[in-house]
């Protein structure tokens, strides 16, 4: 059976899928890596309460902060990889494919700025 609809070519259709599954698996990436902040964080804080010791980490830590914020960082990045496959699906089907590298860009900007933070929290507490 043939289709009349202009439904573009298959290979891009599978791109497009391959592309939206490397997203996911980046966002999956994120938000383990903040969790295992959160948790070094908890950790290293019963470590130090179980030898009695208060001053192994500073009270005013933010490695449990930046650990949210990464698996929030995480969970949007996979809601906004599902609308750019979204997005893409649709111009293939319409025969017009536009590229937009607005969601590179952000979390490009956004692991710059956080690995500058992480820089920064490493410095100040060591």
């Amino acid at each position: 059976m043939k289709h009349t609809e202009n439904v573009g070519n298959v290979s891009d259709h599978l791109a497009n899928e391959r592309t939206f599954l490397a997203w996911i698996r980046t966002s999956i990436g994120i938000m383990a890596f903040g969790f295992v902040v959160v948790k070094f964080s908890l950790f290293v804080k019963q470590i130090s309460l179980l030898l009695g010791k208060d001053n192994i980490i500073q009270s005013r830590g933010y490695s449990s902060m930046f650990g949210i914020i990464l698996v929030a960082a995480g969970a949007v990045t996979s809601v906004l990889s599902y609308v750019r496959f979204k997005q893409t699906e649709r111009q293939l089907k319409e025969g017009a494919y536009h590229h937009s590298s607005l969601l590179i860009t952000l979390l490009t900007a956004f692991i710059f700025f956080a690995s500058f933070f992480l820089i920064a929290y490493l410095i100040k507490t060591t």
